[in-house]
């Protein structure tokens, strides 16, 4: 067998060396390595004095069922072409992962491409995920523009406006100080907030540039409303560019999991571009389950058998929901419903709408009444993630 190789922490040269590298792998350059030089952690694999594989690490929080919980939030990984196909991609995941968990994440987040690799590791991906594209004539027709106030730029109170806004999913990234400005940096992104200031109930990102032939190409990038009043208003207000922009594109996941254009459109005829998934996988059951938001009204108290993270065994516990606070204990006895880690995942994400499609992804459950009440403790709040690193 080929010797390990090592894994480190890089310095300030491995940071240049791997974003040379990166480039390569990718075939262009990958901006966050350096724009999230000081918020991220970064590990590399090293041979013969040479730097063969890498990639970032952030400890951020993202929320579910309304609370954030500590997330390790996995990007911008990369092995050299020449390296590829000898598993460095696995050990260097769990060093990247190693840190992360020492400081406190219980879960474990990333877009990949690579989705039947981490599948494997234990990551699974909640729902699908789409780009949307409408013609702006389309959207000028169907919403009409409100008397509903539309400032430029952003403010303290648009940026607490999404923090609310993003309670209300499972999945957001409770967004530190720094992001706007990376954000904005990275896409050149142009900001409008609506509503009566100081307080918007909207929030809207967009990012232009110049059309080949004629006019621009515009993509939202954020789209946060608190009602259908001021969801109404966005969607007039980008219809609002039909003379310069023919279609308006919503970037994947941007455009968030609810019906204003299958209920508005006088002729359904968006488009949507299937994207690679996030994926999520639990480091820290017990935690990840303490830390989570419950609802209020719900009391269940369901044995399940959950594959365990270390060693692919079966582990038998005792999940308990009650006054909005959950909590799971090793147990001797028999579980009512297994799931694999994967499977853990989508529940804990909420991504299994009903007991029949749990059912359908191969949950299995002696008793149909223990998987309804599990699946009810995770649909009160639906899944979806629009920050991307």
């Amino acid at each position: 067998m080929p010797d390990p190789v090592p894994i480190m922490k890089a310095d300030q040269t491995l940071w240049q060396e791997y974003n040379e590298l990166a480039t390569r792998a990718y075939g262009h350059p990958v901006g966050d390595i350096t724009r999230l030089h000081n918020h991220a952690d970064l590990h590399v694999a090293v041979r013969g004095g040479r730097v063969i594989a890498g990639g970032l690490g952030l400890l951020l929080h993202q929320f579910f069922g309304g609370a954030p919980v500590p997330s390790a939030i996995i990007s911008a990984g990369a092995v050299a072409p020449e390296e590829r196909g000898g598993h460095l991609a696995s050990s260097l995941l769990t060093e990247r992962l190693r840190p992360l968990r020492e400081r406190g994440a219980v879960i474990s987040t990333v877009w990949s491409t690579s989705n039947g690799h981490l599948r494997r590791l234990g990551w699974q991906a909640p729902v699908p995920v789409y780009a949307w594209s409408i013609a702006a004539e389309d959207l000028k027709r169907a919403f009409t523009r409100s008397e509903i106030a539309i400032e430029h730029g952003r403010t303290q109170e648009g940026e607490e406006l999404q923090r609310r806004l993003a309670r209300q999913w499972n999945g957001p990234v409770l967004r530190p100080d720094w992001w706007p400005t990376w954000l904005d940096d990275k896409r050149e992104l142009t900001t409008y907030r609506f509503g009566p200031p100081p307080a918007p109930t909207g929030l809207l990102s967009i990012a232009t540039k110049r059309h080949p032939r004629h006019g621009m190409e515009l993509t939202v990038h954020d789209f946060w409303a608190a009602d259908a009043e001021t969801v109404s208003a966005m969607m007039a207000f980008l219809g609002s560019h039909h003379t310069r922009a023919p279609a308006i594109h919503f970037r994947r996941s941007a455009l968030p999991p609810y019906p204003a254009l299958l209920h508005h459109l006088n002729r359904y005829r968006p488009t949507a571009e299937a994207w690679h998934p996030w994926m999520l996988r639990i480091l820290n059951l017990p935690e990840a389950v303490r830390l989570r938001g419950w609802p209020a009204d719900l009391e269940i108290s369901v044995p399940v058998e959950i594959e365990s993270d270390a060693d692919g065994t079966w582990q038998s516990y005792l999940l308990e929901v009650k006054n909005g606070t959950g909590r799971i204990t090793a147990t001797p006895h028999q579980g009512d419903v297994r799931l694999t880690r994967g499977q853990l995942a989508v529940w804990y994400a909420g991504g299994y709408r009903t007991a029949a499609a749990a059912d359908l992804a191969g949950v299995a459950a002696r008793s149909e009444g223990a998987l309804a009440q599990l699946i009810r403790a995770t649909t009160d709040v639906e899944p979806w993630l629009p920050d991307h690193i």
